[in-house]
């Protein structure tokens, strides 16, 4: 098949990877760059850390505050997540992939009375403060890096869109998928994209594409893997 893969870097050159070796054409156009952003650690005592994406986890080793943090046990979002911090906690526990199965396991592991700190971007998707409030567990923000829209199709991803050279495009994040949604609007490519299947990690990614009528395939679970399932389906 022929796939457009629109995710940040490093992860879509990853992603193509998997996909070429399968013997798929690929063109990448990453929609987002991640930068990281100034932020100060919010003062006190905290009893756990939590990172819902692998972007957290990557620049949180960067940050001078990652040493007194890593005596600290570990709650991530999911197995990449937990793979790309793998060293930095003394003890990681792993969700199902989304913030809702990252908070059940936060109100299952953590007593009542404690303080989490929330290691995170500044567009999120989910809201531990809100989801573990009735849990009596606190929650403090440390933002660290941001996401960065792109303006404008990479001329590659332009010119297959154009010439109906894409068959499927995969899409891992709904800021991602909104930004693609612009960029094609912006160069009168919406109706090549609405022709093209969207394989989508959740409801939520798939939103923006639903809107302008473009078919979507929803993964089973919210993790690569199960994306990847849907290329061959």
């Amino acid at each position: 098949m022929r796939l457009l893969v629109t995710r940040p870097q490093p992860d879509a050159a990853a992603t193509a990877g998997r996909l070429r070796a399968d013997g798929h054409e690929v063109v990448i156009d990453p929609m987002l760059t991640v930068e990281p952003r100034p932020a100060t650690l919010p003062e006190g005592r905290f009893d756990a850390v939590a990172l819902t994406s692998v972007n957290g986890a990557r620049l949180l080793r960067a940050r001078p505050e990652a040493p007194a943090l890593s005596r600290l046990p570990l709650y991530a979002v999911g197995k990449r997540t937990a793979a790309a911090a793998e060293g930095l906690f003394p003890a990681t526990s792993i969700a199902g992939g989304d913030g809702a199965a990252l908070a059940a396991l936060l109100r299952d592991r953590l007593p009542r009375g404690s303080r989490l700190l929330h290691v995170a971007g500044e567009d999120r998707a989910a809201d531990l403060a809100e989801a573990l409030a009735p849990a009596g567990i606190a929650v403090d923000l440390f933002v660290i890096y941001r996401t960065c829209p792109a303006s404008t199709l990479g001329e590659a991803a332009r010119a297959a869109l154009a010439e109906g050279r894409i068959d499927a495009a995969l899409h891992f994040s709904p800021k991602t998928a909104a930004t693609l949604v612009a960029c094609c609007a912006a160069a009168g490519l919406t109706p090549a994209l609405a022709r093209c299947r969207h394989l989508c990690l959740s409801r939520g990614v798939a939103a923006p594409l639903a809107a302008i009528g473009a078919p979507t395939q929803i993964a089973a679970e919210p993790t690569e893997e199960a994306l990847l399932g849907l290329v061959g389906a």
